[in-house]
């Protein structure tokens, strides 16, 4: 009885822990992550879809986030999504990715 009762608390401390790493991983920090805009989901062919399942996302330099479609027609449905967003990013598109700059963090988002 007492290993089932260990076994089941050990289940759920590593659920715990998934959702507190997954959690600080959407923290601004004033460096670009590729985690930042998981929540994020982007109207593809009707059907709300992450962002990370429509397009590669990688970090270009430590403060812009690039993001490469598959479907270079998607582009202006993911830039329009990140600025609906509540984080007041402002993304900048060209023909073929999205460069998503993070400002550094101010006084006020600090707190």
């Amino acid at each position: 009885m007492t290993q089932d009762v260990i076994k089941e608390a050990k289940r759920r401390m590593e659920k715990v822990e998934g959702d507190l790493r997954a959690e600080l991983g959407t923290l601004r920090t004033g460096r670009a992550s590729v985690t930042l805009l998981d929540h994020i989901k982007v109207d593809y062919y009707g059907t709300p879809t992450p962002i990370k399942e429509t397009a590669k996302l990688s970090v270009g330099d430590p403060t812009t986030q690039l993001i490469q479609a598959w479907d270079p027609t998607i582009l202006p449905h993911i830039e329009k999504a990140i600025r609906a967003s509540d984080l007041g990013l402002n993304p900048s598109f060209s023909c073929i990715l999205i460069r998503v700059p993070f400002p550094a963090l101010t006084d006020v988002r600090r707190k």
